[in-house]
């Protein structure tokens, strides 16, 4: 908490037009900044409150000589804000970098390296594996597969509802009354859905990419499509910052490339080389249970821990396939939810997007960002489970959040702070529609 602490004296007082206050910044505990009974003195009721800022009215008076004002600024996240934006399918995704900024690097870039040697590539770009980034890629898969595990055994505990006529899910004892479907015969049925029984990839999207031998190879050819193996595209993140999966062998290089041209390039020779030592993993690999050992929690306290372990392998997992994107890139077409693990996207041309006849099937390459990699499905947050259903008319008082927070949330998980504010867990929800009319 920083606060600017500005004054103004009684001589200055005509001429507010010319004054430059002298600002002081300093800082000083929340708690003790809220405390009623503090030197600052505000009041209590600002305690719950995480973003907060005070401007006093200027009072001239012939009492005082020094007329002070305090300006409040809060580093911590907003009280309330929207879920991240859904793209209709007619609408191409934002560029994570404007391309205007793309090109003034690349001018840049070109320009402080003009009359330069050219410097050996860094690893992964010259065929090898980044060493250490090698155990966070261990750490997120099996991230992936505790948080696939511990949600089988939520599911039985926390109902998750899904429409049987679009891809829409809601987390609670019931459905949300909100007129949104957009599937099949929705006019008919004013929008309403019609809640059935969900399963896991209703919550973790099953997003699939090409599992690639060698990342520096030459681009999947559009006959080559059906060929070549599809994993999940976290796996196949992992995989190439490391993980050793005898199922699907990768090439591991043990000298960098050596380049012939802009994209042309041979291996080194390693014959010289003497034999590898065997890999140990720094942690060996989780597996998925089987369908007949997935067993719900026999108490409270098991499945509050539980809730805790699920929200901790998510962030374990999006934190750390976000450290490998810096490195290892990832391709997401513009129109379509597919993505390519590797420099380059692949030739295949199974794009089947808003116009794709006149790209002729071919994906849009952009670089990725997280959220393209492992989409979070956005539901409704619930605000009490045992208390009275949500309303439609209140619909703009309720917040979002990710699939997976809101049952962790649900099932006794204290909410993390990055998520508080979509979720709205600061913002008082009316009682009654006009209850609601009465808000300012």
């Amino acid at each position: 908490m920083s606060i600017t602490y500005s004054t103004l004296s009684w001589a200055d007082a005509g001429t507010l037009s010319t004054f430059s206050p002298k600002t002081v910044t300093f800082r000083i505990p929340m708690n003790q900044f809220l405390n009623p009974n503090s030197s600052f003195g505000f009041s209590a009721s600002l305690q719950g409150s995480n973003r907060l800022q005070l401007d006093s009215r200027l009072v001239l008076s012939k009492w005082c000589k020094a007329l002070p004002f305090v300006v409040v600024r809060s580093d911590h996240h907003p009280q309330n804000a929207d879920a991240p934006k859904q793209y209709s399918k007619r609408e191409k995704k934002p560029f994570p970098v404007p391309i205007v900024d793309l090109r003034r690097a690349a001018r840049e870039r070109v320009k402080n390296n003009k009359d330069k040697p050219k410097r050996p590539l860094p690893p992964p770009k010259n065929g090898m594996v980044v060493k250490s980034l090698v155990p966070l890629a261990y750490k997120v898969y099996n991230a992936r597969i505790r948080l696939i595990n511990n949600l089988h055994r939520l599911m039985k505990v926390v109902r998750v509802n899904a429409c049987g006529w679009c891809n829409e899910i809601h987390v609670g004892p019931y459905g949300h009354p909100f007129k949104s479907c957009k599937g099949p015969s929705a006019s008919q049925r004013k929008g309403l859905h019609e809640w059935t029984n969900s399963v896991l990839e209703d919550i973790i999207v099953p997003l699939e990419a090409y599992h690639l031998y060698d990342r520096l190879g030459k681009r999947i050819r559009h006959d080559e499509r059906f060929t070549i193996p599809r994993i999940p595209a976290v796996v196949e993140l992992c995989i190439q910052g490391g993980v050793e999966i005898p199922e699907f062998p990768t090439k591991r290089r043990r000298k960098p490339i050596i380049r012939i041209g802009k994209n042309e390039f041979v291996d080194a020779d390693e014959t010289e080389l003497p034999d590898p030592e065997p890999f140990l993993p720094p942690e060996p690999l989780l597996t998925e249970l089987p369908a007949s050992e997935i067993t719900p929690p026999s108490s409270e306290e098991e499945t509050v821990s539980l809730a805790e372990d699920t929200l901790q392998a998510w962030e374990e997992m999006r934190g750390g396939a976000k450290k490998l994107m810096r490195m290892y890139r990832v391709r997401v077409c513009g129109y379509c939810p597919e993505v390519y693990v590797g420099p380059t996207g692949h030739k295949a041309q199974n794009c089947g997007a808003f116009k794709h006849q006149q790209r002729n099937g071919q994906h849009g390459w952009q670089s990725a960002v997280l959220d393209d990699l492992i989409p979070p499905r956005y539901v409704w947050h619930v605000p009490d489970v045992n208390g009275p259903p949500m309303q439609r008319e209140l619909r703009s008082f309720y917040g979002q959040a990710p699939a997976v927070v809101e049952i962790c949330a649900q099932a006794g998980a204290e909410v993390p702070e990055q998520y508080r504010a979509t979720m709205r867990l600061e913002v008082g929800i009316p009682s009654s529609v006009k209850e609601a009319e009465m808000v300012v």
